[in-house]
């Protein structure tokens, strides 16, 4: 995991300031960076709290800094081991859909 503190202080950034669950405030300490890019940060947050998570994406560059947050139930482990996995296609849903339609399964007893 890479240092928040000198990335916050390098950029002159404050962090996402409270829980949107709990109203909890947040520390820098709080937040891992995941992966670090040129121009931007993937920054994974946990509330001491309520323990919600949330995922955040930084964006730095010439006009300022950006940034995008969701709410999610990973963990920062579940976000590196998936971040890189293709997204799942229309054609994907349909094979699957077929492959069930084919095959018997026995329903939850």
């Amino acid at each position: 995991m890479l240092d928040t503190s000198s990335l916050f202080h390098s950029h002159g950034l404050k962090l996402i300031t409270y829980c949107p669950l709990c109203r909890t405030h947040y520390s820098i300490r709080d937040a891992k960076i995941l992966e670090e890019r040129e121009d931007s940060h993937l920054m994974h947050i946990v509330c001491r709290r309520c323990s919600s998570s949330i995922l955040v994406l930084m964006l730095i560059g010439e006009l300022g800094v950006s940034s995008v947050g969701m709410v999610t139930d990973l963990t920062s482990d579940d976000v590196l081991r998936l971040k890189d996995v293709l997204p799942v296609t229309d054609d994907d849903v349909l094979c699957l859909h077929e492959c069930l339609q084919q095959e018997e399964f026995p329903l939850a007893e």
